[in-house]
């Protein structure tokens, strides 16, 4: 069952939106390679700062702004150079996207461990990002467009390399780095020679796809405003909510747990529970939307864990506290979910590019607003537990929001003319 099919929401076998029928131009072989070797790569160029910043900042001679600016840096970048995935690919093509835009990724993965200022590491590091960010819009729309058949296993390979790669970034982060004081240069520089695979795999696929944008239909039905569409408006609050928490989380959970008496190792193995958690969501959630009949409920759901999860910590945070982390955990199948219910909501592929180019960005924008608003409570009161009642609160509005982007509802119905 495809992905755009769930149940309520049937789909003629031939779409008039969807342009002709036309043989797959990339098989079946090819796209899980072209999938994996994609996803593997979207995250750590980012992930993998976190464990030797401290080695990295004072390298440069720079203190606690310069690691906040590198910590901010990947989610407003996902938002900002987001916006420009679908321009960028109307004129590329969807795969010419990925080609040229992983170019700049092996670049500036590459150079940036090997400059001696921090302004030009900052400036490297956005171009390493370029990649990532045009591929979180990009590669739902290419899955679409070419997946078929396939559309569901490729989401759900997408999804769960996606949070293999981001956990290797970081797992591997130390180890790379090795015992010397500019170990770190190395360890990044790594990410860089494997980011020359999915350049290679996917100007393979360029040569069978082409121009691969889907154009538009000639009635011009599919043109109209995504913010018509409630489902669009929904889906992207619910990624911006669930990516808020996810930040919040892997940024200042950690310190959060610690000023509520939980040790700082517990605190550390909490989090990585919570991570683990997310692979499981990415291998079963593409599955669960094409198929379950209750899926709004489904999906509700998660916001409400959220909430359960972070009132638990509030409430008895030394009394299970493995508990909350997986209750946590399973409340963030919501990015998963999110990220399979772009192709699932949308019937055209061109449809499918829009929403993914709205969903994403502008939800990346809103959830870098998750840690900023944490960091100024803490400081202000003080207290972790002022922290924990905001993202109870985000919780509720996460289960509202991913209850009515899950319902049976396609956008290129409620944005037609």
């Amino acid at each position: 069952m495809s992905a755009s099919s769930s149940p309520g929401t049937a789909v003629p076998a031939t779409d008039p939106t969807a342009g002709p029928a036309r043989p797959a131009a990339v098989g079946g072989v090819l796209a899980l390679i072209a999938i994996a070797a994609v996803a593997l790569n979207l995250r750590p160029g980012a992930t993998s700062l976190g464990p030797v910043m401290e080695p990295l900042v004072d390298s440069y001679g720079q203190g606690a702004i310069a690691s906040g600016l590198l910590t901010a840096l990947p989610c407003l970048a996902f938002g900002v150079l987001g916006l420009l995935a679908v321009p960028i690919s109307r004129r590329l093509g969807l795969t010419g996207t990925v080609v040229a835009s992983f170019v700049l990724v092996v670049a500036g993965l590459l150079l940036r461990p090997m400059t001696g200022s921090f302004g030009m590491f900052l400036a490297l590091s956005v171009l390493a990002l370029i990649g990532p960010a045009l591929g979180n819009v990009v590669v739902p729309a290419w899955i679409k467009q070419h997946g078929g058949v396939r559309t569901v296993g490729l989401m759900t390979l997408y999804s769960v390399t996606l949070a293999i790669g981001g956990s290797l970034g970081s797992a591997l982060a130390v180890p790379l780095s090795g015992s010397g004081a500019d170990g770190w240069r190395d360890s990044l520089q790594f990410w860089g020679m494997v980011a020359v695979v999915p350049v290679i795999v996917w100007a393979v696929v360029l040569t069978r796809t082409g121009h691969d944008f889907p154009p538009a239909p000639p009635a011009g039905r599919l043109r109209g405003s995504l913010l018509r569409s409630p489902t669009a408006i929904a889906l992207t609050i619910a990624f911006a909510l669930q990516s808020l928490n996810a930040y919040t989380q892997f940024g200042m959970l950690p310190q959060i747990l610690t000023d509520a008496g939980v040790p700082p190792a517990r605190a550390g193995l909490l989090v990585a529970v919570i991570a683990g958690w997310g692979m499981v969501g990415g291998l079963i959630m593409p599955t669960v939307i094409a198929r379950a009949p209750r899926l709004p409920w489904i999906v509700g759901g998660f916001g409400v864990l959220t909430t359960i999860g972070y009132l638990g910590l509030l409430l008895a945070p030394g009394a299970s506290p493995v508990l909350w982390a997986c209750v946590l955990g399973i409340g963030g199948f919501a990015f998963p979910t999110a990220v399979a219910l772009i192709p699932a909501r949308s019937r055209s592929p061109l449809i499918t590019a829009r929403l993914s180019g709205m969903a994403q960005p502008v939800g990346y924008l809103l959830a870098a607003i998750g840690p900023v608003v944490a960091g100024a409570l803490l400081g202000v009161t003080g207290s972790a537990t002022t922290v924990l009642w905001f993202l109870a609160l985000t919780g509720l509005g996460l289960a509202v929001a991913g209850f009515r982007a899950a319902l049976p509802r396609m956008v290129d119905d409620e944005i037609s003319d």
